[in-house]
């Protein structure tokens, strides 16, 4: 299964205007999820290059899973902005167009 999770920062201001705490936080969100990376649940990661959002693809067995890797994450507990998590379809993979169920990428 497929998720998408986003992460609003608090303030249009964020990346110039954190404080110490705050950039612990961010500390701790970069190991937890390169941690993930490693594991293989996260398929790409990042974040606009102006502050305004953060983005995670994961590949994970359940929502169940999700919800409690969400929840787990620094930047969520320590409430950074609006994260948000989604189940996510996907539709365009390398250039690949799929149909409404991809028969390449698997769920």
């Amino acid at each position: 299964m497929y998720f998408i999770s986003t992460l609003m920062p608090g303030r249009p201001d964020f990346l110039a205007t954190m404080t110490t705490q705050e950039r612990a936080v961010m500390g701790e969100h970069a190991a937890y999820t390169r941690r993930l990376f490693e594991e293989g649940k996260i398929l790409l990661g990042g974040a606009a290059t102006d502050g305004a959002i953060g983005v995670i693809v994961w590949r994970l067995g359940s929502a169940e899973e999700a919800r409690r890797i969400f929840e787990d994450d620094p930047a969520v507990k320590g409430n950074i902005g609006e994260a948000e998590l989604h189940q996510f379809r996907v539709g365009l993979w390398a250039g690949n167009r799929f149909q409404s169920s991809p028969s390449i990428i698997s769920d």
